[in-house]
C-alpha cells in the first residue's frame, strides 16, 4: 500500500477518530455512529476510505459488518503504531472518544443511538 494514500487516508480528523475507537476493539457502522454522534453516510464514507488505504478491514458477521484495524499496515508502517499507542493517548478528544466507548459498553447498547445524560 501506498504510503501517500495511507497518509492522505489519516489526514482527517473524523477518520483519526475511528482509528483511535478501532485500536480498542472492533467496531460496526451503527457503534460507530452513536459514539462519534455522526451519520451513518459519514462513518461509512470514512470507513470506505480507511479500508481502501489498508489501515481497516471490514468482516461480515450476520448482518453486520465489523471494521477493526490492520495488523499487516501496523508492521509495515512503524508511524502509525506510535500514532497509536503514544500519540492518541496525549489528546483530550481521543480520551473523550474512547470514554463514550466504555459508556456504551458499560449500558450495553447494541447498534443504536448513544443517550447522553447532562450533568
Amino acid at each position: 500500500m501506498s504510503i501517500t494514500r495511507i497518509v492522505k487516508a489519516l489526514g482527517d480528523g473524523t477518520r483519526l477518530r475511528i482509528v483511535n475507537l478501532l485500536r480498542v476493539e472492533n467496531l460496526c457502522v451503527c457503534e460507530i455512529e452513536a459514539i462519534l454522534q455522526s451519520s451513518q453516510s459519514n462513518v461509512s464514507r470514512h470507513l470506505a476510505k480507511l479500508r481502501d488505504a489498508g489501515i481497516i478491514y471490514s468482516e461480515k458477521k450476520s448482518q453486520w459488518v465489523y471494521y477493526g484495524i490492520n495488523a499487516d499496515i501496523i508492521k509495515e508502517h512503524s508511524f502509525i503504531k506510535t500514532l497509536l499507542d503514544e500519540d492518541f493517548g496525549k489528546h483530550l478528544q481521543y480520551q473523550h472518544d474512547i470514554a463514550t466507548l466504555r459508556t456504551y459498553r458499560e449500558q450495553n447498547y447494541e447498534c443504536g443511538p448513544l443517550e447522553t445524560t447532562s450533568a
